[in-house]
Formats: C-alpha cells, structure tokens, sequence
C-alpha cells in the first residue's frame, strides 16, 4: 500500500491488485458531532443520489445504469461514506459522477425521501427480531446518539427539515477527517493526480476527531415488549465493551467466536439448539465503534422457554469465567475468524472499505494486521479474564414476546 496526502490534508491510501477488471474507492467523512434530531444524518445520506445542480436524480440513475457503476452514499456509527466500484476503463466518468455528487448535492426531492423512509423504517419495525434489537440499542446506548434507533428516528422525523440536512452536510465537510483509499489495478500516479484535482479543494481534513461523549451503563435494564400475533420471542442481552484498539479488543473477537459465533461449533449453538432443542436461531455478536463496542447473545425460542433459554446464557458465561478454554478450542476460535476476515476481503470494494474506515477512526492502514497479530497472542487466560471483566450485572436484556 501507498500513502500520500491531497492538497486540502486529505489522506489517499493506494491498494494494487493487479488484473483486476474493476476498481473500487471509499471517500470517508468522520462524524464529529451528534445529530440535532434523530435520523438527519440518516436521511442526508439517503439524499446524494436526488439531484445535483448538474443532474437530476432519473439522470444520475442512467448514467449509473449505463457504465455499470455502483455507486453508494450511506451513513455508519461513525462516519459518512461514499463509495463506488466501476470497469477499469469507466473510473473517469465514476469520478465525474462522485464529484458532482460529492460538491453539487442539492438535497432536492427531501419530502418525497422523508416519506419513503418512514415507510421503510415502519415496515422493518414489522420485524420482531428488529424491534427487539431497537429496543437494546436504545437502552444500551441511551443518551448518546448511538441510540438513535428507528423508534427514535420515527419520533423525531417530523422535525426534520431539508435546512437540517444541508447544515448537516455543511458541518461534515468543515469538521471531518477525511480519507480516500482506491484498491484496483490502475496505475498510482493516475489516480493521485485525478483525485487530486477533483477532491484536492475540498475543505481540508482534520488531522484529529474530535473527542465525544463516551456511553456508559451504571446499572442492569430489563425491557420488554409484547406483541400479540407472535409464536415466539425475540431475546438479547448485551453488554458494553471496549473497541478497536483497546486493551481486551482481541481477546473479545475470540470470546464472540467461541461463544455464538462460530457456526454449528460454538457453545450457545451447541448447548442451547443441538442439546437442549431451546433455539430457532441463537448467536452471538461483537460489535467496535469508535466510542463503545458492544457484545450480545440472541436467541429466537418458543415463549415458555424465556427463562430456560437466559438461564443456559448464564450457563454458558459462567463456564467461560469458571473453565480455561482449551488450547485446541482457541486455536480452532482464531482459524474460524481469520477464515471469516479473508472471505469477508476478497474484492476491491471490500478492501477499500474497511481501510477507510480504519484510516478515517484514525487507527491506521495497519490496524487490521496488528489486530490479526494480537489475536495470534491471546491465550486461554485473558479469554476467561476478559469474561470476568465484561459480562457483569450491567447489562441490557431487551425481549420482544407474545401475550400469553
């Protein structure tokens, strides 16, 4: 990989896969301040392909359709990302393309956008496995604007106006790290000098994020929600934990392969659905963002099996801060992610994705190398001290069931 930076400090990382027929790149935005309203950000991503001063929203659509170019404008936890893969031969008109929408974005068609998400957020809360994970995300998160769940969204998207979402922008672009990463088989100097010139007089990018509230859980929460044409229920208990580049961020990674997920190897899948028939679906996920990581365990089972199904999560967890893992089991933990990174990196899109985010958190172009390097180091200790130090009675446990 190259490194270099545009005129304006923007950070441009170069990846080369060599006989490649399509390129990919990833302009990232930090997020450096919580939204006024829930779903603004939301909603501004959702408003790049609308029109341009240039292009109206049937125009961009075309010429997207016609060269094959993928192209995405979306919002994540911690920043905005737009990001395109294209023919080798197509990267100029791409480039046109973002550019326009990058600098020319006239958030026109904002009601029309405001009511299509809406109905689109309705639809999915439809889903009880979504509405108990909304739930545990605004509980676990409450207070801080990783909190801002459909529910929350729904209840404030009334309140926003197109103004909102054009001050939104205007705040990304004035305060955010920014970062370009290209992966594909062009040449570097090309690139460089074509990003450059359309990218290079952008408002300059910060060398630092600015510092935000971190969250923070004092006590266990309970939440429940009962919805009467349901045949089963819809469990999750989760945690805060640390991320990135925090001390125990390994030896977690680890635990979530051990724990949940791990496929048909993993205890809850062992235990709770193979042995004790207790699961439709049961996993468990660990999640980094730039302020908090979270881990939970989730469980989909009939509804007289609540209880029993909570009482094997205790189970388990007490195993894991009882029992050292054996070596042969955390072995087999680090094959199975590692296995998962490399499927999960396979194309240009993917590797540029995940480097701008690494760069753009400020973690590196070496981050996911020096990760891989200290997953190799933990051992069957730090995986049941991180089990002890994390799974507490400070906890959210969100359950969606029927009225029985």
């Amino acid at each position: 990989m190259q490194t270099a930076k545009l005129d304006n400090n923007i950070e441009f990382v170069y990846k080369q896969n060599k006989n490649t027929p399509r390129v990919a790149l990833s302009f990232n935005y930090s997020l450096n301040e919580p939204e006024k309203y829930a779903g603004t950000y939301l909603l501004m991503a959702r408003l790049f392909t609308q029109g341009t001063k240039t292009r109206t929203a049937e125009q961009i659509a075309q010429e997207l359709d016609r060269y094959a170019i993928e192209f995405t404008s979306e919002l994540k936890q911690d920043f905005l990302r737009f990001k395109f893969v294209c023919l080798n031969e197509d990267f100029d008109k791409a480039l046109e393309i973002m550019e326009d929408i990058v600098k020319n974005t006239t958030f026109e068609d904002f009601e029309r956008e405001r009511q299509k998400m809406e109905g689109e957020i309705i639809a999915e809360l439809d889903s009880p496995r979504m509405k108990a994970m909304d739930n545990f995300f605004k509980n676990l998160f409450d207070g801080h604007h990783y909190s801002h769940t459909h529910t929350k969204i729904l209840e404030d998207l009334n309140k926003i106006t197109q103004q909102d979402a054009i001050e939104a922008y205007k705040h990304f672009e004035a305060n955010s790290r920014k970062a370009l990463v290209f992966v594909g088989d062009l040449e570097y100097n090309g690139v460089f000098s074509q990003l450059n010139q359309r990218f290079g007089d952008l408002i300059a990018s910060k060398d630092e994020n600015v510092e935000m509230k971190v969250p923070a859980l004092a006590q266990a929460k309970e939440v429940e929600i009962v919805k009467s044409d349901l045949n089963q229920a819809h469990i999750i208990q989760g945690w805060l934990v640390p991320t990135f580049e925090e001390e125990d961020c390994a030896a977690l990674n680890l635990l979530n392969v051990i724990l949940g997920a791990g496929g048909l190897s993993s205890r809850l899948f062992l235990e709770l659905r193979d042995k004790k028939g207790l699961a439709y679906v049961v996993r468990s996920s660990y999640e980094p963002n730039a302020q908090a990581g979270n881990f939970s365990i989730y469980i989909a089972t009939e509804p007289k099996n609540i209880q029993v199904s909570l009482d094997g999560f205790a189970e388990e967890l007490n195993k894991l801060k009882t029992t050292l893992v054996s070596e042969e089991e955390l072995e087999n933990a680090k094959t199975n992610l590692f296995g998962k990174w490399a499927f999960s990196q396979e194309t240009n899109i993917q590797q540029a994705a995940l480097i701008s985010r690494n760069v753009v958190d400020g973690l590196g172009i070496d981050y996911s190398e020096r990760l891989k390097e200290k997953i190799k180091a933990v051992t069957p200790q730090q995986v049941m001290d991180c089990a002890n130090k994390y799974f507490t009675s400070r906890y959210v446990l969100s359950i969606v069931k029927p009225d029985v």
